[in-house]
Protein backbone atom coordinates (compact mmCIF):
# COMPACT_ATOMS: atom_id res chain seq x y z
CA UNK A 1 0.00 0.00 0.00
CA UNK A 2 0.80 3.41 -1.26
CA UNK A 3 2.14 5.66 1.90
CA UNK A 4 -0.50 8.14 0.41
CA UNK A 5 -3.27 5.66 0.44
CA UNK A 6 -2.64 4.49 4.43
CA UNK A 7 -5.18 5.56 6.64
CA UNK A 8 -4.45 8.09 9.07
CA UNK A 9 -4.70 7.00 12.48
CA UNK A 10 -7.32 9.41 13.96
CA UNK A 11 -9.97 7.00 14.75
CA UNK A 12 -9.48 6.49 18.39
CA UNK A 13 -11.66 7.16 21.12
CA UNK A 14 -9.53 10.18 22.36
CA UNK A 15 -10.10 11.87 19.55
CA UNK A 16 -13.83 10.85 19.34
CA UNK A 17 -14.34 12.40 22.33
CA UNK A 18 -12.20 15.54 22.14
CA UNK A 19 -13.82 15.77 18.08
CA UNK A 20 -17.50 14.95 18.38
CA UNK A 21 -17.97 13.95 14.74
CA UNK A 22 -14.29 13.15 13.40
CA UNK A 23 -15.20 9.88 12.57
CA UNK A 24 -18.01 10.31 10.66
CA UNK A 25 -16.05 12.97 8.57
CA UNK A 26 -13.40 10.33 8.55
CA UNK A 27 -15.61 7.38 7.18
CA UNK A 28 -17.17 9.47 4.55
CA UNK A 29 -13.88 11.41 3.29
CA UNK A 30 -12.15 7.99 2.98
CA UNK A 31 -15.18 6.35 0.93
CA UNK A 32 -14.78 8.93 -1.37
CA UNK A 33 -11.01 8.42 -1.58
CA UNK A 34 -11.75 4.84 -2.33
CA UNK A 35 -14.71 5.04 -4.82
CA UNK A 36 -13.08 7.78 -7.32
CA UNK A 37 -9.47 6.00 -6.44
CA UNK A 38 -10.47 2.23 -6.72
CA UNK A 39 -13.75 2.77 -9.02
CA UNK A 40 -15.17 1.18 -6.44
CA UNK A 41 -19.13 1.67 -5.69
CA UNK A 42 -20.32 3.86 -2.95
CA UNK A 43 -21.65 1.20 -1.06
CA UNK A 44 -18.31 -1.37 -1.31
CA UNK A 45 -16.28 1.76 -0.49
CA UNK A 46 -18.42 2.67 2.76
CA UNK A 47 -18.46 -0.54 4.03
CA UNK A 48 -14.12 -0.99 3.72
CA UNK A 49 -14.30 2.28 5.24
CA UNK A 50 -16.03 1.69 8.22
CA UNK A 51 -14.54 2.31 11.32
CA UNK A 52 -13.32 -0.24 14.02
CA UNK A 53 -15.56 1.39 16.53
CA UNK A 54 -19.44 0.96 15.73
CA UNK A 55 -21.54 3.97 15.13
CA UNK A 56 -25.15 4.92 15.81
CA UNK A 57 -27.76 4.70 12.71
CA UNK A 58 -27.66 8.72 13.31
CA UNK A 59 -23.89 8.69 12.64
CA UNK A 60 -24.02 6.36 10.01
CA UNK A 61 -26.72 7.92 7.48
CA UNK A 62 -25.06 11.23 8.01
CA UNK A 63 -21.80 9.38 6.42
CA UNK A 64 -23.46 8.02 3.84
CA UNK A 65 -25.87 11.64 3.19
CA UNK A 66 -22.10 13.58 3.16
CA UNK A 67 -20.52 10.68 0.56
CA UNK A 68 -23.85 10.90 -1.80
CA UNK A 69 -24.10 14.46 -1.61
CA UNK A 70 -20.47 14.68 -2.38
CA UNK A 71 -21.12 12.74 -5.89
CA UNK A 72 -24.05 14.30 -6.54
CA UNK A 73 -22.80 17.50 -6.78
CA UNK A 74 -19.15 16.46 -7.54
CA UNK A 75 -18.81 19.02 -10.35
CA UNK A 76 -19.63 21.74 -8.74
CA UNK A 77 -17.71 21.12 -4.95
CA UNK A 78 -14.46 20.80 -7.53
CA UNK A 79 -14.97 23.89 -9.62
CA UNK A 80 -15.58 25.85 -6.50
CA UNK A 81 -12.50 24.37 -4.29
CA UNK A 82 -10.53 24.91 -8.04
CA UNK A 83 -11.76 28.98 -8.29
CA UNK A 84 -10.18 29.76 -4.69
CA UNK A 85 -7.01 28.22 -5.61
CA UNK A 86 -4.18 30.20 -7.28
CA UNK A 87 -3.37 26.98 -8.84
CA UNK A 88 -6.37 25.74 -9.19
CA UNK A 89 -5.57 21.77 -8.29
CA UNK A 90 -5.26 20.60 -5.03
CA UNK A 91 -2.12 18.57 -3.87
CA UNK A 92 -2.26 15.36 -3.64
CA UNK A 93 -1.61 14.34 -0.08
CA UNK A 94 -3.45 11.75 2.17
CA UNK A 95 -6.87 13.28 2.58
CA UNK A 96 -6.46 16.34 1.88
CA UNK A 97 -9.07 16.15 -1.12
CA UNK A 98 -11.48 14.18 0.22
CA UNK A 99 -11.46 16.39 3.56
CA UNK A 100 -11.95 19.62 1.92
CA UNK A 101 -14.73 18.14 -0.75
CA UNK A 102 -16.91 16.66 1.58
CA UNK A 103 -16.57 19.94 3.90
CA UNK A 104 -17.83 21.81 0.63
CA UNK A 105 -20.60 19.29 0.77
CA UNK A 106 -21.87 19.83 3.78
CA UNK A 107 -21.48 23.48 3.85
CA UNK A 108 -22.99 23.97 0.53
CA UNK A 109 -25.96 21.46 0.41
CA UNK A 110 -25.93 20.16 3.84
CA UNK A 111 -28.00 21.59 7.17
CA UNK A 112 -24.69 21.38 8.98
CA UNK A 113 -23.05 24.46 10.53
CA UNK A 114 -20.22 26.04 8.28
CA UNK A 115 -18.25 26.34 11.55
CA UNK A 116 -18.70 22.55 12.13
CA UNK A 117 -18.04 21.61 8.81
CA UNK A 118 -14.45 23.35 8.34
CA UNK A 119 -13.40 22.96 12.20
CA UNK A 120 -13.83 18.70 11.71
CA UNK A 121 -12.04 19.00 8.27
CA UNK A 122 -9.28 21.14 9.50
CA UNK A 123 -8.92 18.52 12.27
CA UNK A 124 -8.50 15.60 10.05
CA UNK A 125 -6.22 16.98 7.81
CA UNK A 126 -3.80 18.17 11.17
CA UNK A 127 -4.27 14.30 11.78
CA UNK A 128 -3.33 13.30 8.64
CA UNK A 129 0.40 12.92 8.20
CA UNK A 130 0.31 14.07 4.55
CA UNK A 131 -2.13 16.48 4.95
CA UNK A 132 -1.34 18.05 7.74
CA UNK A 133 0.95 20.57 5.50
CA UNK A 134 -2.05 21.62 4.37
CA UNK A 135 -4.05 22.52 7.09
CA UNK A 136 -4.24 26.21 6.71
CA UNK A 137 -4.75 26.45 2.99
CA UNK A 138 -7.52 24.41 3.56
CA UNK A 139 -8.62 26.64 6.16
CA UNK A 140 -8.68 29.39 4.45
CA UNK A 141 -10.60 27.92 1.03
CA UNK A 142 -12.79 26.62 3.07
CA UNK A 143 -14.11 29.82 4.95
CA UNK A 144 -14.19 31.38 1.99
CA UNK A 145 -16.38 28.97 0.52
CA UNK A 146 -18.72 29.40 3.67
CA UNK A 147 -18.62 32.94 3.24
CA UNK A 148 -19.16 32.92 -0.70
CA UNK A 149 -22.18 30.53 -0.38
CA UNK A 150 -25.01 32.27 -1.09
CA UNK A 151 -23.05 33.38 -4.03
CA UNK A 152 -22.09 30.06 -5.21
CA UNK A 153 -25.90 28.55 -4.63
CA UNK A 154 -26.82 31.52 -7.22
CA UNK A 155 -24.97 30.28 -10.12
CA UNK A 156 -26.98 27.90 -12.61
CA UNK A 157 -25.80 24.10 -12.95
CA UNK A 158 -25.84 23.71 -16.27
CA UNK A 159 -24.89 20.14 -16.64
CA UNK A 160 -21.60 20.73 -14.64
CA UNK A 161 -22.25 17.68 -12.05
CA UNK A 162 -22.04 15.52 -15.08
CA UNK A 163 -18.77 14.72 -16.37
CA UNK A 164 -18.24 17.01 -19.63
CA UNK A 165 -17.77 13.42 -21.42
CA UNK A 166 -20.93 11.70 -20.68
CA UNK A 167 -22.98 14.75 -21.10
CA UNK A 168 -21.66 15.36 -24.73
CA UNK A 169 -22.81 11.56 -25.32
CA UNK A 170 -26.22 12.42 -24.04
CA UNK A 171 -26.52 15.58 -26.10
CA UNK A 172 -25.60 13.71 -28.79
CA UNK A 173 -27.93 10.54 -28.37
CA UNK A 174 -30.63 13.24 -26.88
CA UNK A 175 -30.11 16.46 -27.73
CA UNK A 176 -28.43 19.66 -26.26
CA UNK A 177 -31.97 20.57 -23.59
CA UNK A 178 -32.97 16.69 -23.20
CA UNK A 179 -29.18 15.81 -22.18
CA UNK A 180 -29.45 19.38 -19.69
CA UNK A 181 -32.61 18.29 -18.02
CA UNK A 182 -30.97 14.78 -17.41
CA UNK A 183 -28.19 16.35 -16.02
CA UNK A 184 -30.36 18.15 -13.39
CA UNK A 185 -32.09 15.41 -12.61
CA UNK A 186 -29.12 13.83 -11.34
CA UNK A 187 -28.38 16.63 -9.02
CA UNK A 188 -31.54 16.08 -7.83
CA UNK A 189 -32.10 13.32 -4.33
CA UNK A 190 -34.57 9.98 -5.89
CA UNK A 191 -37.84 9.41 -4.95
CA UNK A 192 -39.04 6.39 -3.47
CA UNK A 193 -41.47 4.25 -5.52
CA UNK A 194 -43.21 0.80 -4.77
CA UNK A 195 -44.41 -2.04 -6.60
CA UNK A 196 -48.20 -3.12 -4.72
CA UNK A 197 -48.64 -7.03 -4.45
CA UNK A 198 -51.69 -7.11 -1.94
CA UNK A 199 -54.98 -5.86 -2.30
CA UNK A 200 -54.82 -4.03 0.91
CA UNK A 201 -51.45 -2.79 0.76
CA UNK A 202 -52.94 0.54 -1.28
CA UNK A 203 -55.45 1.19 1.69
CA UNK A 204 -52.61 0.16 4.49
CA UNK A 205 -50.75 3.05 3.19
CA UNK A 206 -53.13 5.63 2.27
CA UNK A 207 -51.83 8.75 3.19
CA UNK A 208 -48.04 7.54 2.17
CA UNK A 209 -48.40 7.15 -1.25
CA UNK A 210 -49.56 8.53 -4.50
CA UNK A 211 -50.44 6.29 -7.18
CA UNK A 212 -48.70 6.76 -10.33
CA UNK A 213 -49.92 6.49 -14.10
CA UNK A 214 -47.13 3.68 -14.60
CA UNK A 215 -48.98 0.94 -11.81
CA UNK A 216 -46.16 2.15 -9.42
CA UNK A 217 -46.43 3.84 -5.80
CA UNK A 218 -44.69 6.89 -4.93
CA UNK A 219 -43.82 7.16 -1.50
CA UNK A 220 -44.88 10.50 -0.12
CA UNK A 221 -43.83 9.31 4.14
CA UNK A 222 -40.61 10.41 5.44
CA UNK A 223 -41.22 6.88 7.71
CA UNK A 224 -38.30 4.43 7.12
CA UNK A 225 -39.29 1.74 4.41
CA UNK A 226 -39.43 -0.96 6.51
CA UNK A 227 -41.54 0.39 9.46
CA UNK A 228 -44.44 0.89 6.86
CA UNK A 229 -47.27 -1.07 7.28
CA UNK A 230 -47.44 -3.99 5.07
CA UNK A 231 -43.37 -4.27 4.68
CA UNK A 232 -42.64 -7.58 6.79
CA UNK A 233 -45.54 -9.49 5.52
CA UNK A 234 -44.69 -8.84 2.29
CA UNK A 235 -47.15 -6.67 0.85
CA UNK A 236 -44.93 -4.70 -1.56
CA UNK A 237 -41.57 -4.11 -2.82
CA UNK A 238 -38.78 -0.77 -3.14
CA UNK A 239 -38.73 -0.38 -7.46
CA UNK A 240 -38.01 2.09 -9.32
CA UNK A 241 -41.33 3.17 -11.80
CA UNK A 242 -38.92 2.83 -14.57
CA UNK A 243 -37.72 -0.54 -13.18
CA UNK A 244 -41.21 -1.74 -13.22
CA UNK A 245 -41.67 -2.09 -16.51
CA UNK A 246 -39.64 -4.71 -18.40
CA UNK A 247 -41.54 -7.03 -16.38
CA UNK A 248 -44.95 -5.72 -17.31
CA UNK A 249 -44.34 -5.87 -21.08
CA UNK A 250 -44.62 -9.68 -21.58
CA UNK A 251 -48.17 -9.15 -20.72
CA UNK A 252 -50.65 -12.47 -19.39
CA UNK A 253 -48.10 -14.64 -17.83
CA UNK A 254 -50.25 -17.03 -16.03
CA UNK A 255 -49.12 -20.63 -15.96
CA UNK A 256 -46.51 -19.80 -18.18
CA UNK A 257 -42.76 -21.07 -18.00
CA UNK A 258 -40.04 -18.00 -17.47
CA UNK A 259 -36.53 -17.55 -17.78
CA UNK A 260 -34.90 -14.15 -15.75
CA UNK A 261 -31.29 -14.02 -16.48
CA UNK A 262 -29.40 -12.18 -14.02
CA UNK A 263 -32.12 -11.71 -11.93
CA UNK A 264 -30.79 -10.29 -8.84
CA UNK A 265 -31.50 -8.06 -6.34
CA UNK A 266 -35.52 -9.59 -7.86
CA UNK A 267 -37.43 -6.93 -8.09
CA UNK A 268 -38.24 -8.01 -11.63
CA UNK A 269 -38.50 -11.79 -10.21
CA UNK A 270 -41.22 -10.36 -8.01
CA UNK A 271 -43.28 -9.09 -10.44
CA UNK A 272 -43.06 -11.97 -12.74
CA UNK A 273 -44.23 -14.42 -10.16
CA UNK A 274 -46.85 -12.02 -8.98
CA UNK A 275 -48.11 -12.22 -12.88
CA UNK A 276 -48.94 -16.15 -12.47
CA UNK A 277 -45.62 -17.54 -13.87
CA UNK A 278 -43.48 -20.19 -13.57
CA UNK A 279 -40.49 -18.95 -12.71
CA UNK A 280 -36.24 -19.57 -12.89
CA UNK A 281 -33.94 -16.80 -11.47
CA UNK A 282 -30.60 -16.80 -12.31
CA UNK A 283 -27.91 -15.08 -10.78
CA UNK A 284 -23.85 -15.82 -11.09
CA UNK A 285 -23.00 -13.97 -7.98
CA UNK A 286 -23.71 -16.45 -5.01
CA UNK A 287 -24.08 -13.08 -2.60
CA UNK A 288 -26.32 -11.28 -4.82
CA UNK A 289 -28.65 -14.63 -5.08
CA UNK A 290 -28.75 -14.53 -1.25
CA UNK A 291 -30.13 -11.30 -1.41
CA UNK A 292 -32.99 -12.09 -4.33
CA UNK A 293 -33.01 -15.40 -2.03
CA UNK A 294 -33.98 -12.74 1.01
CA UNK A 295 -36.24 -10.92 -0.93
CA UNK A 296 -38.34 -13.79 -2.33
CA UNK A 297 -38.64 -14.87 1.45
CA UNK A 298 -39.83 -11.51 2.57
CA UNK A 299 -42.61 -11.56 -0.10
CA UNK A 300 -43.29 -14.77 0.30
CA UNK A 301 -43.16 -16.24 -3.30
CA UNK A 302 -40.74 -18.98 -4.99
CA UNK A 303 -38.75 -19.32 -8.06
CA UNK A 304 -36.36 -21.92 -8.71
CA UNK A 305 -33.43 -19.85 -8.16
CA UNK A 306 -29.91 -21.25 -9.59
CA UNK A 307 -26.88 -19.55 -8.99
CA UNK A 308 -24.94 -19.72 -11.61
CA UNK A 309 -23.44 -18.16 -15.07
CA UNK A 310 -26.49 -17.01 -17.11
CA UNK A 311 -24.23 -18.39 -20.35
CA UNK A 312 -24.17 -21.53 -19.19
CA UNK A 313 -28.45 -21.84 -18.78
CA UNK A 314 -29.05 -24.43 -21.69
CA UNK A 315 -32.80 -26.15 -20.38
CA UNK A 316 -34.82 -24.10 -22.99
CA UNK A 317 -36.80 -22.89 -24.16
CA UNK A 318 -39.32 -20.79 -22.17
CA UNK A 319 -42.36 -19.08 -22.92
CA UNK A 320 -40.70 -15.97 -22.47
CA UNK A 321 -37.25 -14.84 -21.11
CA UNK A 322 -36.18 -11.60 -18.95
CA UNK A 323 -32.77 -10.67 -20.03
CA UNK A 324 -31.78 -7.28 -17.42
CA UNK A 325 -28.39 -7.33 -18.47
CA UNK A 326 -25.60 -6.05 -16.47
CA UNK A 327 -24.60 -2.49 -17.52
CA UNK A 328 -22.95 0.60 -17.18
CA UNK A 329 -26.30 1.68 -14.67
CA UNK A 330 -26.02 5.49 -16.12
CA UNK A 331 -29.54 5.69 -15.78
CA UNK A 332 -29.27 5.27 -11.83
CA UNK A 333 -27.09 7.83 -11.43
CA UNK A 334 -29.85 9.50 -9.66
CA UNK A 335 -29.29 6.87 -6.90
CA UNK A 336 -26.21 5.98 -6.97
CA UNK A 337 -24.14 9.52 -8.18
CA UNK A 338 -20.70 7.64 -8.12
CA UNK A 339 -21.43 6.31 -11.02
CA UNK A 340 -20.65 9.68 -13.06
CA UNK A 341 -17.40 9.32 -11.63
CA UNK A 342 -15.92 6.16 -11.89
CA UNK A 343 -17.36 4.76 -15.08
CA UNK A 344 -15.35 4.88 -18.58
CA UNK A 345 -16.18 4.77 -22.02
CA UNK A 346 -14.14 1.72 -22.07
CA UNK A 347 -16.51 0.38 -19.63
CA UNK A 348 -19.61 0.97 -21.69
CA UNK A 349 -18.26 -0.94 -24.57
CA UNK A 350 -16.73 -3.91 -22.50
CA UNK A 351 -20.04 -4.46 -21.53
CA UNK A 352 -21.64 -3.61 -24.79
CA UNK A 353 -20.03 -7.00 -25.93
CA UNK A 354 -21.04 -8.89 -23.13
CA UNK A 355 -24.93 -7.47 -23.55
CA UNK A 356 -24.30 -9.23 -27.23
CA UNK A 357 -23.22 -12.68 -25.97
CA UNK A 358 -25.94 -12.60 -23.15
CA UNK A 359 -28.58 -11.59 -26.01
CA UNK A 360 -27.72 -14.01 -28.37
CA UNK A 361 -27.65 -16.61 -25.68
CA UNK A 362 -31.50 -15.59 -23.80
CA UNK A 363 -32.70 -15.76 -27.72
CA UNK A 364 -31.92 -19.07 -27.66
CA UNK A 365 -33.86 -20.86 -24.78
CA UNK A 366 -37.08 -18.62 -26.07
CA UNK A 367 -39.46 -21.07 -27.89
CA UNK A 368 -41.10 -20.07 -31.24
CA UNK A 369 -43.87 -17.68 -30.79
CA UNK A 370 -42.42 -16.73 -27.58
CA UNK A 371 -41.08 -13.01 -26.13
CA UNK A 372 -38.21 -11.84 -25.43
CA UNK A 373 -37.14 -8.90 -23.02
CA UNK A 374 -34.44 -7.15 -23.10
CA UNK A 375 -33.77 -4.30 -20.51
CA UNK A 376 -30.92 -1.93 -19.10
CA UNK A 377 -30.69 0.99 -16.83
CA UNK A 378 -28.41 2.48 -19.08
CA UNK A 379 -28.61 5.83 -20.92
CA UNK A 380 -26.33 4.57 -23.57
CA UNK A 381 -27.44 3.71 -27.02
CA UNK A 382 -24.24 1.11 -27.40
CA UNK A 383 -26.29 -0.92 -24.65
CA UNK A 384 -29.53 0.16 -25.81
CA UNK A 385 -31.04 1.15 -29.16
CA UNK A 386 -27.92 0.12 -30.92
CA UNK A 387 -27.62 -3.36 -29.17
CA UNK A 388 -31.37 -4.13 -30.58
CA UNK A 389 -30.43 -3.19 -34.25
CA UNK A 390 -27.33 -5.45 -34.19
CA UNK A 391 -29.30 -8.22 -32.87
CA UNK A 392 -32.38 -7.50 -34.95
CA UNK A 393 -29.83 -7.63 -38.12
CA UNK A 394 -28.50 -10.72 -37.10
CA UNK A 395 -31.52 -12.86 -36.02
CA UNK A 396 -34.02 -13.04 -38.46
CA UNK A 397 -36.33 -15.01 -36.62
CA UNK A 398 -36.90 -12.61 -34.27
CA UNK A 399 -39.24 -9.03 -34.71
CA UNK A 400 -39.77 -6.54 -32.35
CA UNK A 401 -43.28 -5.89 -31.00
CA UNK A 402 -43.85 -2.12 -30.37
CA UNK A 403 -44.52 -0.62 -26.68
CA UNK A 404 -47.85 1.20 -26.79
CA UNK A 405 -47.25 3.77 -24.34
CA UNK A 406 -50.50 4.62 -23.69
CA UNK A 407 -51.30 0.95 -22.17
CA UNK A 408 -48.68 1.35 -19.48
CA UNK A 409 -49.55 4.67 -18.50
CA UNK A 410 -46.47 6.92 -20.43
CA UNK A 411 -46.06 9.52 -22.55
CA UNK A 412 -45.44 9.39 -26.10
CA UNK A 413 -41.81 10.66 -25.44
CA UNK A 414 -41.43 7.66 -23.26
CA UNK A 415 -41.44 5.32 -26.59
CA UNK A 416 -38.76 5.66 -29.56
CA UNK A 417 -39.61 5.65 -32.69
CA UNK A 418 -38.99 1.63 -32.96
CA UNK A 419 -41.15 1.07 -30.34
CA UNK A 420 -38.85 0.77 -27.38
CA UNK A 421 -39.13 1.98 -24.49
CA UNK A 422 -36.60 4.41 -23.61
CA UNK A 423 -37.19 6.37 -20.15
CA UNK A 424 -34.95 9.00 -19.44
CA UNK A 425 -34.27 10.27 -15.90
CA UNK A 426 -35.93 14.02 -16.81
CA UNK A 427 -39.15 12.03 -17.30
CA UNK A 428 -42.12 12.65 -15.04
CA UNK A 429 -40.23 15.79 -13.58
CA UNK A 430 -43.59 16.62 -12.19
CA UNK A 431 -43.50 14.31 -9.47
CA UNK A 432 -39.85 14.13 -9.16
CA UNK A 433 -38.61 12.14 -12.18
CA UNK A 434 -37.41 8.28 -12.78
CA UNK A 435 -34.20 6.11 -13.45
CA UNK A 436 -32.98 6.27 -16.70
CA UNK A 437 -33.85 3.18 -18.51
CA UNK A 438 -34.36 0.86 -21.69
CA UNK A 439 -36.30 -2.43 -22.93
CA UNK A 440 -37.00 -3.66 -26.15
CA UNK A 441 -40.07 -6.06 -26.27
CA UNK A 442 -39.33 -8.91 -29.35
CA UNK A 443 -41.17 -12.30 -30.79
CA UNK A 444 -39.58 -15.72 -31.86
CA UNK A 445 -41.62 -16.18 -34.85
CA UNK A 446 -39.92 -19.80 -35.35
Amino acid sequence: MAPQDRKPAIDGPRNRERHPGLAVRLWAAGAVRRTVRERRSLDEALQLSAPKAALGDADRSLVRAIAMVTFRRFGTIRRVLAERLSQGEWPDAGLLREAVQTATAQILFLDIPDHAAVDVAIELCKQDPQARHFAKLANAVLRRVAAEKENILARPIEGEDSPAWLLERWRQAYGPPAALAIAAQHAQPPSIDLTLFAPEAAKALDGMVEPLQTGSWRLRSDRAVTSLPGFADGHFQVQDAASAMPARLFGDLRGKRVLDLCAAPGGKTAQLIHAGAIVTAVERSAQRAERLRENLDRLKMQADLRVMDAMAVADGPYDAVLLDAPCSATGTIRRHPEIAWTKTLADILALATQQTRLLAHAASLVRPGGLLVYATCSLEPEEGELQIARFLGSHEQFRAIPVDGQEFGLASEAINPDGFLRLLPSAMTGIGGVDGFFAARLRRLA
